[in-house]
């Protein structure tokens, strides 16, 4: 909207009226706007829009703080430690991890797995210390509750960080970016807030759909472990012989599925026909959830280091790969599994054995992995 001429009219609405003798005066605070709006209108612009930054930290810092009492309120109940673990889980948020150096990324890949291996076992042994009296299900669970926490403490420390940074400087242009990426931080915030919930309780999860498919398929046959964190089961499908993988539950595990997936093919010396993934998937607004689509390639999130191993092992032998995904958005993939979620996986097993059927031929062997938190999904 032109100010020029929005003042200009409210000038010629003041003048008109029938008590005009006061009209300087309206007429003079117009201007006195008018020259305030010049000089200092991005200043008062900028104070606004820090007005609405605070108000969303204000609720970040609720939420973190809820977070952090919901983690320390569980390992007390389950771990029932003879210390308070305060102290220990404000410390645990405050745990970072370092990517390798890439400079020369030949090889980057192994060092990458390594140091999340060492992650992985600092916070377990974090969590056992913390709750002596939890089981093995129960620790993965508690790690995944406090690496919730750690995320709601780590989004609030990013967002104060940028409003206090630009609150200091006075800069238009950061507390602007701020304001405009807000709503997307504050959905992800209350993704992670769902998903403490859901790992204190133990309960499914929409990323566990693909984890859900492979419980689904192999129930009732017998499972053996294969490294790491991970289980198969030989099943007959439609002739043909499917090895069945999923992480291990029911604890809050994502267990290292190209880990399993390159053990079964070396077991079998590369003779499978072709490999089939189901994982949840991140759905475009519009998209309906729940909604199944297939494709090809290594459906499987995270820090790439086992798609890398699923590729290299697919390619070694020239095996063929299809993908099944779910489609949800971030606050249903962390959130307790819906109804829409469950009801896909009985859709997403059809899809698979039609793959099975146009893409195979009886007495092939395939394998299904399962791809997903396994949190309270057991086999």
């Amino acid at each position: 909207m032109n100010i020029f001429a929005v003042i200009s009219g409210l000038q010629n609405t003041v003048t008109q009226e029938p008590f005009g003798e006061f009209s300087w005066i309206l007429n003079l605070l117009f201007y006195v706007v008018f020259i305030i709006f010049i000089f200092y209108g991005q200043r008062i612009q900028m104070y606004v829009m820090i007005r609405e930054v605070e108000g969303s930290l204000y609720k970040l810092k609720y939420i973190k703080d809820e977070g952090r009492k919901t983690a320390i309120e569980t390992i007390k109940e389950i771990g029932k430690p003879q210390v308070d673990p305060t102290v220990r889980v404000d410390r645990f948020l405050e745990y970072f991890t370092i990517s390798p150096q890439s400079l020369d990324p030949a090889g980057v890949v192994w060092k990458l797995e390594h140091i999340l291996d060492v992650r992985d076992v600092r916070f377990k042994d974090e969590v056992k210390f913390m709750a002596p009296a939890a089981d093995e299900t129960q620790v993965n669970n508690l790690e995944n509750t406090l690496e919730a926490a750690m995320a709601l403490n780590y989004i609030y420390k990013v967002i104060r960080h940028y409003y206090l940074l630009g609150k200091k400087t006075l800069s238009l242009y950061i507390i602007m970016q701020l304001q405009m990426i807000l709503p997307l931080i504050m959905r992800e915030a209350e993704a992670y807030a769902s998903a403490l919930k859901a790992f204190a309780y133990g309960q499914p999860i929409g990323d566990g759909a693909g984890a859900l498919v492979a419980a689904k398929l192999m129930y009732g046959h017998e499972k053996r472990k294969i490294p790491k964190d991970c289980v198969v089961a030989t099943v007959p499908i439609e002739g043909r012989t499917a090895y069945v993988i999923k992480a291990e539950g029911p604890g809050g595990n994502v267990g290292k599925i190209g880990d399993g997936i390159r053990t079964v093919i070396e077991e079998n010396e590369g003779k499978i026909a072709t490999v089939i993934m189901i994982d949840a998937a991140m759905k475009l607004e519009g998209e309906e959830i729940g909604e199944v689509a297939e494709g090809v390639g290594a459906a499987i999130g995270g820090p790439g280091v086992d798609q890398f191993k699923i590729e290299e092992s697919l390619l070694k032998y020239r095996i063929p790969i299809n993908a099944v995904i779910v489609k949800e958005d971030i606050g249903d993939a962390v959130s307790p599994m819906r109804k829409e979620i469950f009801e896909a996986v009985d859709k997403a097993i059809e899809r698979i054995k039609q793959v099975i059927l146009e893409k195979t031929k009886e007495g092939d062997k395939v394998i299904i992995a399962g791809v997903g938190n396994t949190i309270g999904i057991a086999q």
